[in-house]
């Protein structure tokens, strides 16, 4: 597939896996794993270097290093656990900063459970910034981003139905995947998020990761109708897909 102009293009099979069976028509789930798997790929690196930007709302952290240690608390010695960079889809490793200490970051984990933070070196990431949110309003079925005050987008969307509800809570665009069917299950392009299924621990051989993405099934946008992963348009999806850069944050709000 074709990547994005000045965009270099990651491919990582493991990426069907966390993806396949988030979306359901009628009851049953949808499968779309026959053919490639979909392209990771670098979304638009529209951030700019901290000290040289504007006032910061969003901080990002990027890993420079193969493997990315995550401590309890700044300044210990023992790690609590390591992760790789990239990661397994073939992006690179990003965490949403929430904290700073001297030397020390304290980071949103892309981890089970939801909510999980630790603490990185300084000198382990490059950090930039943002000034993009995304809140989805479960009760409304309803997506809403923002660049600072002003709204970029705002349409309905598809969300967990039954036993397999959404998860509130606050996460980050943690991968921008290109699926290599456009017209299949999770239309042109769909966004890996940081949180997980409340419900499904795996799914098909994924972790039953959270997702944004589109849909070949536009009259079921609106409605609970996925495993858990947020439906939207096929355009919408497209236009955030050339907008957004790793690490915005997500709000999931009952």
């Amino acid at each position: 597939m074709r990547p994005l102009a000045r965009q270099s293009v990651l491919v990582g099979a493991v990426v069907v896996m966390v993806f396949t069976g988030a979306c359901r028509s009628g009851g049953e789930a949808v499968r779309d794993t026959a053919g490639p798997p979909p392209t990771t790929i670098s979304p638009p690196v529209t951030a700019a270097p901290v000290p040289a930007a504007p006032p910061v709302i969003n901080v990002v952290a990027t890993a420079n290093h193969p493997r990315i240690d995550i401590f309890g608390a700044p300044q210990s010695a023992i790690p609590v656990r390591t992760m790789s960079n990239p990661t397994e889809s073939g992006a690179p490793l990003v965490f949403l900063v929430d904290a700073q200490q001297p030397g020390w970051l304290q980071v949103h984990l892309p981890v089970r459970p939801n909510g999980s933070m630790g603490w990185v070196r300084a000198g382990d990431v490059d950090l930039t910034h943002n000034n993009y949110r995304i809140q989805v309003d479960l009760s409304a079925f309803r997506l809403t981003v923002w660049k600072g005050q002003e709204t970029l987008l705002s349409e309905p969307v598809g969300i967990g139905a039954g036993a397999t509800p959404t998860p509130g809570g606050k996460y980050y665009i943690k991968e921008l995947l290109q699926p290599p069917n456009p017209n299949g299950t999770y239309g042109p392009y769909a966004y890996g998020l940081s949180g997980f299924s409340d419900v499904l621990t795996s799914f098909a051989g994924g972790p039953g990761q959270l997702g944004i993405h589109g849909t070949n099934d536009p009259s079921s946008v609106g409605y609970p109708v996925s495993y858990g992963c947020i439906r939207m348009s096929n355009t919408g999806i497209s236009a955030l897909a050339k907008i957004l850069p790793l690490g915005v944050p997500v709000e999931i709000r009952a």
